[in-house]
């Protein structure tokens, strides 16, 4: 069951000012909409076509999976020196 809006005695449902405004980050979000699915469709088709990627989309996705790789040994470093200090201050 949903909640039911908290209903004010002095609210009469008149809005005080537009927050639709030019650069906030909900302002136009169809447009974004639109735009993301057209890419999205210009991808499927390429794909569907069997066209190989650019080279600055291969080096952009490899870029990508390097950093992704950098990211997880980081986190393994970091729980290992972690370890190790904290059986270095137990030990002490």
């Amino acid at each position: 069951m949903a909640k039911k809006p908290k209903q004010y005695e002095d609210d009469d449902g008149r809005t005080i000012a537009n927050m639709n405004v030019e650069g906030m980050p909900w302002y136009d979000k169809e447009a974004k909409r639109v735009s993301r699915a057209q890419a999205r469709a210009e991808l499927a088709d390429r794909v569907a076509r069997g066209d190989a990627l650019t080279a600055r989309e291969s080096v952009r996705y490899g870029l990508y999976a390097v950093l992704a790789g950098l990211t997880v040994v980081g986190f393994i470093a970091g729980g290992v020196c972690l370890l190790i200090l904290i059986l270095w201050l137990i030990w002490k």
